[in-house]
């Protein structure tokens, strides 16, 4: 007898064991329902993306940024030369110039609360 010959009834055993305990369920499971459909509601963070408004102004292409309809940011894109930024940095309507060089760092600043 080969050993071939000695482990295919073994094997022949494991194999329906196998499958019986596949077809075993224990009594009283139901399949689980299907999950309801999200919600159809306004995402709360769309409020947060800005609207971006691009005009011409000139030769001058011009980007403003508002979030809530308050003008924060225009980049200005003059047709030849770098662009740089007009920041409201306090919320006061008063823009501030700031040149687009490699590594300039911009502080973020929140308005928390308005009186």
């Amino acid at each position: 007898m080969t050993m071939r010959s000695r482990y295919l009834p073994l094997l022949a055993l494991c194999l329906a064991f196998t499958a019986f305990a596949q077809d075993k369920r224990p009594p009283g499971l139901e399949p689980i329902p299907e999950p309801p459909p999200p919600p159809q509601s306004v995402d709360p963070d769309s409020a947060l993306e800005p609207q971006v408004t691009i005009t011409k102004r000139g030769e001058d292409k011009v980007e403003e940024y508002r979030i809530n309809g308050h003008l924060y940011m225009m980049k200005v894109t003059p047709p030849n030369g770098k662009s740089y930024y007009l920041i409201d940095r306090n919320g006061s309507g008063a823009m501030t110039r700031m040149e687009v060089t490699q590594g300039s760092l911009s502080v973020p600043l929140w308005v928390i609360k308005r009186f």
